[in-house]
């Protein structure tokens, strides 16, 4: 059973003003280090730290929670499998609150936009 979906868009160029303006304080309050080391390594950094920040904005979406509550920036990690597809790893408190569940997101984007979607599915008893 579904239990949330969210989704979320955002400009490329939000992400590169939001980094070049606060710098590492919004980086490390925003990335997983792994996230981070990940976008360091790649020519286009800031649209796959955009396509994070979305991916994570769908997930508190899907929580129904938004930034309250249990929610944490970092406790929602995007990590890319072998074949490079994504996947969100849950730390901290989610992790905990959603043992069991699967969630499933997707992203997408264009030269300026990134697109997310999280589904969150309920675990089976």
């Amino acid at each position: 059973m579904i239990k949330g979906i969210g989704v979320d868009i955002i400009e490329i160029e939000r992400i590169r003003h939001l980094a070049e303006e606060s710098g590492e304080r919004f980086l490390e309050r925003v990335f997983t280090a792994g996230e981070l080391r990940y976008a360091a390594g790649k020519h286009h950094r800031y649209q796959h730290l955009a396509a994070r920040f979305a991916a994570k904005e769908a997930a508190s979406k899907a929580l129904a929670t938004g930034w309250s509550g249990a929610f944490r920036w970092t406790d929602v990690e995007v990590v890319n499998d072998p074949t490079g597809q994504p996947r969100i790893v849950l730390h901290g408190e989610l992790e905990r609150l959603l043992t069991g569940a699967a969630v499933h997101v997707t992203i997408s984007h264009s030269d300026s936009h990134v697109v997310a979607v999280v589904v969150i599915e309920e675990a089976h008893p």
